[in-house]
């Protein structure tokens, strides 16, 4: 529901009826729409952001895994180098030559090595692995905030058409299932917000 939509039934439910008791009626359904439109705008905008949070992180986790798969592939290339220059540098080469490969495979493995793990700059495979993770973390919950997010919507939109219908046909009933709907919806934004992986819908 638009927010000029909801404004228009607003006008349209306060000025409705004729008798004081329906304005007194049908002004409290006016205010409680009010108060669910302001409470869906904040919940909407709140999953539009945990959606762009879980994208952003979800690429985030995509861009660590590809870097992480790059290092496994130098590491190896590295390590492989490394095995076949040794293997060279055993077969009776002069030992000048054999100090010069032995250096050269020292240097690669501590290549390898440093691909392995490199906690000074936080780009190994570990730390990147685990940095990963972490993005995959954030993503999960993230999604499951916006899902909440999203049934907590629903429900203040329902709770709206509710109260709308409640003015049309002066129904207390219809105002109290909106009250509870209502409520049903701010307890699902709560949860989104609060704790979004406590219960898995």
């Amino acid at each position: 529901m638009e927010v000029h939509e909801t404004h228009e039934k607003i006008h349209e439910i306060a000025h409705a009826g004729h008798g004081p008791e329906k304005v007194s009626f049908n002004r409290k359904i006016a205010v409680a729409i009010s108060v669910l439109a302001a409470l869906l705008a904040i919940v909407e905008a709140a999953g539009k952001s945990a959606q762009n949070n879980s994208i952003s992180a979800n690429i985030e986790a995509a861009n660590l895994w590809a870097f992480f798969q790059a290092k496994t592939i130098r590491m190896t290339t590295m390590e492989t180098a490394a095995e076949a220059l040794e293997a060279v540098a055993v077969t009776g080469l002069p030992e000048p030559t054999v100090q010069v490969l032995e250096k050269k495979v020292a240097e690669w493995r501590a290549t390898a090595q440093r691909y392995r793990s490199e906690p000074e700059t936080n780009e190994g495979r570990k730390e990147l692995a685990a940095r990963a993770k972490a993005a995959e973390e954030v993503q999960r919950t993230a999604l499951a905030s916006y899902h909440l997010y999203e049934y907590g919507s629903a429900a203040l939109q329902i709770a709206i058409v509710l109260c709308s219908a409640a003015a049309v046909t002066g129904a207390v009933a219809l105002a109290f299932a909106a009250g509870g709907l209502g409520a049903v919806g701010l307890a699902f934004a709560l949860l989104g917000w609060l704790a979004p992986t406590l219960i898995h819908l």
